[in-house]
Formats: C-alpha cells, structure tokens, sequence
C-alpha cells in the first residue's frame, strides 16, 4: 500500500514502528486514524495499570528489606525491640499447662537427594542451604534433646539410601553429612523407600520412646515402587510421627502423611522461613494418649523405665577396648551393669542393652516438660512500694523514664524494660528474659 501524506510527513499505516516513531515525536494530540494511535492508547493504559496494581508475585512477596525499619533516629533498635516482641508474645500464648512430652526421642531426617535440590530459588541452591540448616539443626536439636538418637536416610535415583546409622553423638552424625561430594543430588526421589527404610530402622525401639520422621523434600513427585498408602498405614500402626519441610509446593500425599501420623506440613517461602519452620521441630511433641489396662495397682500416668549412671574413668586410667568402636582408650565411661567401657553418653550398653545416661543430660531434658512460666511486662510502677533499681539477673539498671509503647504493648513489650516473674516477683531486663527461656530453662530468682 502505498504512504499517505499527513501534515508534509509520510506515514506508512502498514508500518507499527513508523506509527509509533511518529506519534511520540508529536507532542501535541493528533486526529489520525491507524494503529498508532491505537498503539499509543494501549500503552500509555498498560503504564498506569502497572503503576496502580503490582504484579501478583510482587504484592504477596515479602522483602526482608522493606521489614526492617529505622526509626526517626536512624537507628534499628525499634526493629530488634519488635523482633523480640513477636517471640515474646508467641511465648505468652503458648499454654502454661504442663504437657506430657517424650525425652527419649529417636529421629529419622530424610534429605531430599534428587536433581530439583539444583534449582537456585533458594540461595546458592536448595541442596547447599539444606545441608546448612541439617548441621545446624542437629547441633540445636542434640542441645534441647540430650536422651535423643538421629539416623540421615538420603532419597535419591528412586531408592532410599542410609546415610547415617542411628546414633546419639551429634559428631557422628554431622561427620555422616560433612563430605558433601558423597550427596550429590541425582535422579529422582523415593518417598516410599525412605519410609520404609526409616520404618525398619525403628522397629526394634521400645514404646517408651518417640519415633520420628523430619523429611525435607524438594521435588513435585515422588517415584514409589508400590502402593505409599500401605506404608502410610504401617506408619500409623507403628505410632511413627511423619514432619516434612516442602520447598517446592504442597503435594496432597505429603499432607495426608502428615495429617495422619500426627506431623507438622510446612511450605517453605523463602530462607528464613525455611530455617523457621524446620527449627520449630525441635521441641519433642505432645505425646498421645495410649488407651491402659485399669485395675487397683496400676498407675494409667506413669511408666517405669531403666537407667544407668556410669562411671567416668579419667585420662590417666589403663587403656582398654571399647565395646562400641573396638579400639583401645583410656578415659571413657563405665556401664554400672556389667562394667563394659563406653566411649560417650547418653548411649545404650553394646553388651547388656542398659540405657546409660548422666545426671545433667537427665536434667536437661526435663526442662520441655516443666517450661519457665513466662515473665509478665511491668507497664507502670504504681502500687509498688519498693521497686528494684537493677536487673536481678545480670545488675544492669533500669531505665527510670518509660518509652513510648505504642503497638509494642499488645505484644508484650514493657515500655519500663521490666519483665516480672510470676513465682518470685523479681524483675528482669529484656535480654535476661530472653537467656532465660531460650538458654536456661530455669529461673534465676526462684530456681523454677
């Protein structure tokens, strides 16, 4: 077709970049018929519906800069006061009855080991992140559950494969995951196998005892010789507790796992909530009622269980062979059974099968049954004849002007720096109301 002469300037109506090129360096309005108008019409609609509706990714995607916030000082103090708020208030709502928890705790970690573990929306992948947040989750997890015992079950090329045995010494088991050549991802994963290899491990264990299974998987599907409702209901026959940390999306049969054995199901949004949500598994679970034969003499509350307390032999002793790896060591622990050596505690006796732990690991373990009551935020010092002038944990000084409170009130911040304990009435500061519940698990003022 040929040009149409407009205003002493050709334009081509069959040409979209003339049309375009022509109307944007007009600045005043034109009456033109064709298709740069059109064009220009669209695009100046597209600008104005991006500047007043974001992308649907964008709108949910939370930026972990645009959370944390200075305030008019430019400080980030307010940001750090709210962070700890938010722990605080979640202690506050937690409930004050004691709960009856299993201390001895036996756990399976299933590592996804399949090629979607490569992918990069995770930094620097999903595989280096996850064996980041695995050592780190065993050295917290052996800190808070000193009685407990973790086997590694990697899934990788349709099979299940040990990775690590069952073992109480956390060195073990991060030395089974330190040589990270020996994980490379490959392949595809096998939620059945893993099940059931992990079923097997735990079959032996006594019904005193909590059986576990954290998987932390990557991948959209799973690629199962069998029927996996079958395992599924073994698992639940076992009393075996399924968890699993997706990060890729939720699977319906991830779910129904969880759901039916009593687990937790998470999605991972990003790192820090990957860290979150697999550090929230760390407390041992509430444990479920089993149904008890009733009678005059028998007790439906209490079980009776064996331990040992060992005896220390110090590095000057005579060396002798360790019925755990065979080799000749002078200091070590003897079993108060049949005074066999034994490397590290807590363990169970290679030779007669006794339960050996010590006394801080046994008392360490009581504190998931018998939490800190949380400390209650003093809001004003009216009523109080004589207040006290110093934390009474670590002596710092109280401030004596209250800050503004604001939001942080309703989540249990003290505008005072205050945080009073219900059973002996002393203050503490911030800081100290943190270490305690988080690291002491006891109260300094009370010794509860």
């Amino acid at each position: 077709m040929p040009p149409r002469r407009i205003n002493d300037s050709y334009m081509d109506v069959d040409s979209d970049e003339s049309d375009v090129s022509i109307l944007d360096d007009d600045a005043g309005p034109r009456k033109s018929k064709g298709k740069g108008k059109a064009i220009d019409r669209g695009r100046d609609k597209g600008k104005s519906k991006v500047k007043e509706q974001p992308y649907a990714w964008e709108a949910s995607y939370v930026r972990s800069w645009d959370t944390v916030q200075e305030d008019e000082r430019g400080s980030l103090q307010g940001a750090v006061q709210d962070l700890i708020a938010r722990g605080r208030r979640k202690r506050l709502l937690a409930p004050a009855a004691a709960i009856r928890r299993t201390i001895i705790r036996h756990l399976i970690i299933l590592l996804d080991l399949s090629s979607s573990m490569m992918d990069r929306d995770m930094r620097p992948t999903r595989f280096d992140l996850t064996l980041q947040y695995t050592r780190e989750f065993i050295t917290e997890w052996f800190d808070q559950n000193p009685l407990g015992q973790i086997g590694i079950v990697g899934m990788r090329s349709g099979i299940g494969e040990r990775i690590g045995e069952m073992s109480g010494n956390p060195q073990e088991v991060l030395k089974s995951i330190s040589e990270r050549h020996k994980l490379e991802p490959n392949g595809e994963p096998s939620l059945q196998n893993a099940i059931e290899m992990a079923r097997s491990s735990m079959s032996h264990l006594p019904t005193h005892s909590s059986r576990e299974i954290i998987a932390i998987f990557g991948s959209l599907t799973t690629c199962d010789p069998g029927n996996i409702h079958d395992t599924l209901d073994e698992c639940v026959k076992d009393r075996i507790r399924i968890s699993m940390v997706a990060l890729a999306a939720e699977m319906k049969i991830c779910r129904e796992i969880c759901d039916k054995t009593g687990g937790q199901f998470s999605v991972a949004l990003n790192e820090g909530h990957f860290k979150d949500i697999l550090f929230e598994l760390i407390p041992p679970p509430a444990q479920r009622a089993v149904p008890r034969a009733s009678g005059p003499g028998i007790n439906p509350a209490a079980d009776l269980m064996v331990m040992g307390f060992p005896t220390r032999l110090p590095v000057t002793s005579p060396p002798a062979l360790c019925v755990c790896h065979s080799e000749l060591k002078s200091e070590g622990f003897l079993c108060p059974r049949c005074s066999a050596k034994i490397c590290d505690v807590p363990t169970d006796c290679d030779i007669c099968g006794l339960m050996i732990v010590s006394s801080p690991h046994l008392a360490r373990s009581y504190h998931h049954l018998f939490p800190v009551k949380p400390y209650q935020p003093v809001m004003t010092m009216e009523g109080v004849a004589y207040p006290a002038s110093a934390c009474h944990g670590c002596a710092v000084p109280f401030r004596e002007i209250a800050t503004p409170a604001g939001s942080l009130a309703t989540d249990g911040m003290s505008p005072l720096g205050r945080y009073r304990c219900p059973e002996c009435s002393n203050d503490f500061c911030g800081d100290c109301d943190v270490f305690v519940h988080d690291v002491v698990h006891c109260c300094p003022g009370c010794g509860k």
